[in-house]
């Protein structure tokens, strides 16, 4: 695995709910990952990564506020991903927006998808009838347990560097 940085929102109020499918589905997970809204990924190297690049971030995450969001319903991408949908969903694609306008080499996802669609991602599948049995199992867990409600007042920066994912910064919002 090439080495790899991501910004993300940590949403811990959602761990006891999503880890144990996350432990059995989703790679991120096994290598340290916690339950999170990925913000942009992926961002930059980690070897250019500075005390100019933490001072950017630093800077722009200042003047944002905090963000209260519910973790509402589980939806799908296709067949192959489970996740959980924040409400307001836009405050975040907001967000990816304003730090990928710093730094524009780093289109989210690569540029591979044509719609920023924020997500806590649950499960990974690549066969349909699994996912949807996987989905199932979390729709009877997740009765009468959503909504999460969460609060954002950071964005953290986790890397690979070392074969698992670590924390590495995290940048305060304001107040």
């Amino acid at each position: 695995m090439a080495a790899e940085t991501v910004l993300m929102v940590v949403v811990p109020e959602a761990e006891g709910l999503v880890k144990p499918f996350r432990d059995r589905f989703d790679p991120s997970a096994a290598l340290g990952a916690p339950a999170h809204i990925t913000i942009l990924y992926p961002f930059l190297p980690p070897e250019r990564i500075d005390d100019a690049i933490y001072a950017k971030l630093a800077e722009c995450c200042a003047r944002l506020p905090p963000i209260d969001f519910l973790l509402t319903e589980a939806r799908r991408f296709d067949d192959e991903v489970l996740y959980l949908a924040p409400e307001p969903e836009e405050v975040f694609r907001e967000l990816t927006l304003v730090i990928w306008q710093l730094f524009p080499e780093t289109p989210p996802y690569a540029g591979r998808h044509a719609e920023i669609i924020p997500h806590l991602s649950v499960a990974w599948a690549q066969e349909a009838a699994l996912m949807t049995q996987i989905a199932a199992n979390f729709t009877a867990e997740t009765l009468g347990r959503l909504p999460i409600a969460g609060r954002a007042t950071s964005l953290a920066l986790y890397d690979n560097i070392s074969g698992g994912w670590k924390q590495r910064r995290v940048f305060p919002f304001a107040g």
